[in-house]
């Protein structure tokens, strides 16, 4: 009996990869998941009538700020580091409502705001850690 299956060719120019088709799936979903948050974001802060904003803006405060610690912690296997960054997302929320509360400045927008430029410079912060070490390696 012979067994048939699809192999991929050792040699020739037919377009396959040799790579794990999950590979080419994560830009994918990293893509759709920037395009879910910014959809979000933009729909909190238009105040939008759409049954899509809860979700979509929810995602983005969950999305945004886990994004900015996971890139700062690229040392940890990835299962710990994703833990972690849903636990500092949490707690970035957690701190921005409390913060807004306390000052009694709540408001949807201003909390979408906040977590945006809390986000983006800690995010900020860890590019330009990155480029410093860059450097520092060329220059020895």
């Amino acid at each position: 009996m012979q067994t048939l299956g699809i192999k991929p060719p050792s040699s020739g120019n037919d377009g396959w990869s040799g790579q794990d088709p999950g590979r080419d799936l994560f830009p994918l979903l990293a893509g759709a998941a920037v395009a879910v948050a910014g959809i979000g974001a933009i729909l909190a802060f238009v105040d939008a009538d759409s049954p899509l904003r809860g979700p979509f803006a929810l995602f983005f405060l969950l999305a945004a700020p886990a994004t900015a610690v996971g890139a700062a912690l690229r040392g940890l296997e990835p299962f710990a580091r994703t833990v972690v960054s849903v636990a500092g997302a949490i707690a970035t929320d957690l701190l921005v409502a409390q913060g807004m509360l306390a000052v009694h400045r709540w408001s949807v927008t201003g909390g979408i705001v906040a977590v945006t430029v809390i986000s983006s410079l800690a995010l900020l912060l860890v590019l330009v850690r990155r480029q410093r070490r860059r450097t520092a390696r060329r220059r020895a």
